[in-house]
């Protein structure tokens, strides 16, 4: 009897160390899984547009300067406006520019009564309408004196060359004329193309008006040396209306940017010089007629704006504010970036002659 209880014990005994070490065991399983889920739910989801993102956003800074080639290239939408000259470059170089730099949004703004020019962009930049102005003629006195009364100075970096260059009728036949001719053409004292070895044919000076922008400011203060125009000059609104108006009228005149000249297939540039013995082409020689436009086109003479060479050139400059504030920043590193040699390439595509 003894002997079956001892056997039945051991039984047991062998039964509860079983199902202890069983229930050990699968408590340490459970244990184990629950430790291995909440490792799973806090270590993030590999989404690979979310790792893209997180790796380019990491990687923007480095590459952005890299393509932008300049550094300190401020993020954020900036106003600038101001010279008509200016709309190649805003056409065909800005917008490599905004590929390159896209934290740099640059959004172009006309005065909202006054034509678009370099004078009224400066006075835009010192009403705090624009970060930076392009324009096409020098800083006056007193814009800088205004722009102080605001609590700032104005700056001015030139950033390209570019020539201006004289308009006539594709017939007339003429070599060319000289600075001083060109003036008194455009202040009445020669009225016929007889008096400048031409055919005898009055001559019809067209322009436009002194608030029309900085081409025409540094037309009248460089070659007309401040002198009023003539009675005999007639006033157009654009460019554009005035080369038809060239094309058109056997005895007209007009002076423009060179790149918005030269290429021309309606009309022809003439040559200029300080004196008549040194006349210099605009573009490069041999001339190509109109008769062979538009599939060959006249091309800037670059060499002699470079040189000065050709007497009536000019710098185009970008206008920023020193306030060092952001709108500074903005306009120096916009100016750097044209003067890159990216800039300087596509400035001389869109038509005009490099500084650098």
């Amino acid at each position: 009897m003894s002997h079956k209880n001892e056997t039945l014990s051991l039984f047991l005994a062998i039964l509860a160390t079983l199902g202890l070490t069983f229930g050990g065991l699968w408590f340490l399983m459970e244990r184990w899984a629950q430790i291995s889920r909440n490792q799973t739910n806090s270590t993030p989801v590999v989404n690979p547009s979310v790792n893209n993102n997180l790796v380019n956003s990491s990687a923007t800074p480095n590459s952005t300067v890299t393509s932008c080639s300049v550094s300190n290239m401020p993020a954020g939408t900036f106003n600038y406006g101001g010279s008509t000259t200016w709309a190649p470059i805003r056409k065909d170089v800005d917008s490599v520019l905004q590929s390159s730099c896209p934290q740099l949004i640059l959004r172009y703004v006309q005065p909202a009564v006054e034509k678009p020019g370099s004078g009224t962009g400066i006075q835009m930049l010192i009403d705090n309408q624009l970060a930076f102005s392009q324009s096409s003629r020098s800083i006056k006195g007193e814009e800088n004196q205004k722009a102080q009364q605001k609590g700032f100075s104005l700056k001015e970096i030139p950033v390209a060359i570019d020539g201006i260059a004289i308009a006539v009728n594709q017939n007339l036949n003429i070599p060319g004329l000289t600075v001083s001719q060109i003036k008194d053409i455009y202040t009445g004292k020669i009225t016929n193309w007889q008096q400048v070895s031409g055919p005898d044919l009055p001559i019809i000076p067209y322009t436009r008006s002194k608030e029309a922008g900085g081409t025409v400011e540094f037309f009248v203060e460089n070659v007309l040396n401040k002198e009023d125009f003539g009675k005999n000059v007639s006033y157009i609104s654009t460019t554009t209306e005035a080369l038809r108006k060239v094309a058109l009228s056997p005895g007209g005149i007009y002076y423009a940017s060179a790149p918005e000249v030269v290429p021309q297939c309606v009309i022809k540039s003439l040559p200029v010089g300080r004196v008549s013995g040194q006349l210099v082409p605009p573009y490069q020689e041999p001339f190509i007629p109109p008769s062979e436009c538009p599939s060959k086109r006249n091309q800037l003479n670059a060499q002699a704006f470079r040189s000065g060479n050709y007497p009536i050139t000019r710098n185009l400059f970008l206008i920023l504010k020193q306030n060092s504030q952001i709108d500074q920043q903005a306009g120096e590193a916009y100016a750097n970036w044209l003067l890159t040699p990216q800039g300087q390439e596509l400035i001389e595509k869109a038509g005009f002659v490099r500084i650098k």
